[in-house]
């Protein structure tokens, strides 16, 4: 690490200004960063980390501005500087990589063909050299078959590989600067230990500076030299990491410490028919089988887990259970009636009875509606409700999921972070009183505090309505937090299932074993420790 800074921001203010007024969502931050040096930004949902990450390549949102301070580039001052100057920094010597790669990505063009535009247009590398370029990162990000995954488009992978192809995207030009902006927030564990490896590896070794902005505490413990918490637009605290995770000053930063503990008690199977089961089902994408003869069952006022790494299925499970993909065979039951295997044939009670919270809600929410009226639409559709009645109900639910209706109900989507347009997308949801409530990485999104909060939401739910819920996932906290029964999936194919305590106890299966090993822990040697621990066991797996 160089003592020279590459990046000094200081005072930074930036204002939003929305329907309700304008508001400060950067406060006075100030912060220095070294050629090679990660810093990491965590905080809650709407903290401003991703607005302060965004800053430092002189961007803000639409319907924000800076109105004070100073952002200093490699000398260059970025507040002020005109676009053509700003462009050929961007890219090319600070990139960015975004919260949902699924949304980043153009669907017309394939992979190869926007990972190759940046360095091409810069003007850096030639398209063939460019393309080479991409292959080898690929390859460094254990994408599959990384000759030929460029060749597809985005919606014919999944979406952790997705996340990884935008990675390898910012990578080619080899910036002096990037921005993570939770790029991980989309991976199983296991993919997620090594991406990790290969981004802190690529910094290392190319003397690259990154800010790391983050919600999940054990994952920047593996990636920060330095952490800054961040509240409220404000710089709450900051320190080298091992002294930040040892000994934090602050309360605030002490409670996000604090919240990792959260466990619901141990219930045992209600006697009485499920409300769903799983009979047989397998589905292809065009002559590929990506299920494999699944089954089980979801018991009423249960919560049943489906864990497994990006590609093993598990989103494609959930759109055959609500039928947006059809069924190549087997069966699916609800309340012991057959569900008819495509949305189209559903009658409006069916339809009403299972809902599903996708696992990006910058995909799932209209951008031209208004916050009041994404929750409202299944309102007036299954409950008749209209004017005030139908208002109080909205807010009723935005105050359910802590979101300020003031605030709130009139804001577009893009005026949201992250973590509050899934936070929508679990209301419109609820809005709709299901039985049944499939939620595709319902926390991937959400702060350690928000997550905290939605869990005890769920479970509140659950616990005075009787509703079911399938949680698609690959946190395991959450799965030890929440689930009443897993299941493990790889390739389309079950490995184990059962209630949690069996799965998630010893003796384990070895794909259970292996997730449960990858699940990052709040010490900053984990990921080291982990990766020289299975390059021992390859070493002696290959002289036996």
């Amino acid at each position: 690490m160089s003592s020279k800074n590459l990046l000094t921001i200081s005072d930074l203010q930036v204002e939003a200004v929305s329907a309700q007024g304008r508001s400060l969502i950067i406060d006075n931050v100030s912060l220095n960063l070294k050629r090679g040096e990660v810093l990491g930004l965590i905080g809650e949902s709407g903290a401003g980390k991703s607005t302060l990450g965004l800053a430092a390549a002189g961007f803000v949102k639409p319907g924000c501005r800076i109105i004070g301070g100073s952002i200093l580039f490699d000398g260059s001052e970025l507040v002020g500087m005109d676009r053509r100057s700003l462009e050929t920094l961007r890219g090319a010597r600070i990139a960015y990589v975004a919260q949902s790669a699924s949304a980043s990505f153009n669907p017309s063009f394939k992979l190869n063909d926007q990972c190759v535009e940046t360095a091409v247009q810069h003007g850096l590398m030639s398209s063939s050299e460019a393309r080479k370029r991409v292959q080898e990162l690929f390859t460094e990000m254990m994408l599959p078959e990384p000759g030929l995954i460029g060749f597809r488009y985005p919606h014919q992978v999944s979406g952790g590989q997705l996340q990884r192809a935008m990675t390898a995207m910012a990578m080619v030009c080899r910036p002096d600067l990037i921005i993570f902006d939770e790029p991980t927030t989309a991976l199983d564990v296991t993919t997620q230990v090594g991406v990790l490896a290969s981004i802190r590896s690529i910094v290392e070794h190319y003397g690259t500076s990154a800010i790391y902005v983050t919600h999940d505490l054990a994952v920047v413990a593996q990636m920060a030299h330095r952490i800054m918490v961040m509240r409220n637009g404000k710089a709450v605290e900051e320190a080298p990491t091992r002294e930040m995770l040892a000994s934090p000053k602050q309360e605030y930063t002490k409670s996000l410490w604090a919240i990792r503990n959260f466990k619901t008690e141990e219930r045992a199977r209600p006697d009485e028919a499920p409300l769903m089961s799983v009979k047989n089902i397998s589905a292809l994408y065009g002559d590929f089988k990506v299920l494999d003869n699944i089954t089980f069952d979801v018991p009423k006022a249960r919560t049943v887990a489906i864990v497994g790494e990006s590609g093993s299925g598990k989103s494609t499970l959930a759109r055959v259970i609500t039928g947006l993909l059809p069924l190549a065979s087997g069966e699916v039951t609800f309340e012991a009636q057959p569900l008819p295997p495509q949305t189209s044939k559903r009658n409006r009670q069916q339809l009403q009875s299972i809902q599903m919270v996708h696992q990006y809600p910058d995909k799932a929410i209209n951008p031209k509606q208004r916050i009041g009226d994404v929750i409202a639409r299944p309102l007036r559709l299954y409950s008749g409700l209209r004017g005030q009645a139908l208002k109080r109900r909205v807010c009723e639910i935005l105050e359910t999921l802590e979101l300020d209706p003031k605030r709130m109900y009139d804001r577009f989507p893009h005026e949201l972070s992250g973590g509050q347009k899934q936070r929508v997308c679990i209301g419109r949801a609820l809005a709709a009183s299901p039985k049944l409530i499939i939620c595709d990485e319902v926390t991937s999104a959400l702060d350690q505090v928000v997550a905290e909060g939605i869990l005890k939401t769920l479970v509140n739910i659950q616990k005075n309505l009787g509703v079911s819920f399938v949680i698609i996932t690959h946190d395991i906290g959450l799965v030890q937090a929440i689930a009443d029964e897993v299941v493990v999936l790889k390739s389309g194919k079950i490995i184990e299932a059962g209630a949690k305590t069996q799965v998630l106890s010893p003796p384990f299966a070895d794909y259970t074993q292996l997730l449960l090993s990858s699940t990052p822990e709040m010490d900053p040697d984990w990921l080291t420790n982990l990766l020289e621990a299975r390059a021992g066991k390859r070493l002696t797996a290959q002289s036996a």
